[in-house]
């Protein structure tokens, strides 16, 4: 697929709609899309080779666009265990029970741990919950695939939101449960070594695009882009 830019913005995580910024996540939902009809792809994984590229802001707001489709039911996860923040920079309530509770209690659903977001209709989170234990071995748990086959037939589309590649290898983990991944590189800062590093650890038939995160060199640049077949 084709790679996406989305500029870097401040304020609410949420990018207001008919701004620059908007209008790009757009862009990313439509190639989401595509991937729905084409390849049947409904659970997508964000990533990217390390910290601070930006993947918890892409997750965020390409499920904000994929819910403002017409009757879009979409589910944001938070799977990055070690460091969550999806909940808090939403502004969604936390109790303690999300992903890592579903995962180790043996019972319910996703549905069962997800909240609404406020000011975004059609679209529900689930937390990372409070995890214990060996978060490696949790996020291998064979509760996972049923977990997820129940979301895709709740929701049109999952967005998780997992960890970069290069510190720990969860979103390596997560590959298998997942119709494919996007992974999110820092514009001027992910080298072409971290990158293909990062790379390495996925299946190739996993890997659905790069989204280039925070390129400033204006407007007419972000539509320059690189392909994957």
């Amino acid at each position: 697929m084709r790679m996406q830019s989305t500029p870097s913005f401040g304020g609410a995580p949420v990018a207001p709609p008919g701004t620059f910024a908007a209008e790009q996540y757009q862009n990313l939902r439509l190639s989401v899309e595509r991937l729905q009809q084409s390849r049947g792809v409904r659970v997508v994984a964000i990533t990217s080779p390390g910290t601070n590229d930006g993947k918890t802001l892409t997750s965020i707001n390409l499920a904000a666009a994929l819910a403002r489709g017409p009757g879009a039911r979409v589910l944001l996860v938070d799977a990055d265990l070690r460091r969550p923040s999806v909940a808090s920079q939403l502004g969604v309530r936390e109790d303690g029970a999300g992903l890592a509770t579903a995962l180790g209690d043996g019972t319910g659903s996703l549905r069962d741990v997800a909240r609404p977001v406020d000011g975004v209709q059609g679209l529900s989170v689930v937390p990372a919950g409070a995890a214990s234990g060996d978060v490696h071995e949790l996020l291998r748990s064979p509760r996972f695939e049923p977990l997820l086959a129940d979301a895709r037939t709740a929701y049109d589309f999952v967005v998780m939101d997992t960890p970069p590649l290069m510190p720990v290898c969860d979103a390596a983990v997560l590959a298998r449960f997942v119709d494919g991944l996007l992974v999110v590189v820092a514009a001027h800062e992910t080298t072409r070594k971290q990158l293909g590093d990062a790379l390495s650890l996925l299946d190739e038939s996993k890997t659905l695009g790069l989204v280039l995160n925070g390129d400033s060199r204006g407007r007419a640049s972000q539509y320059n882009a690189y392909y994957k077949h």
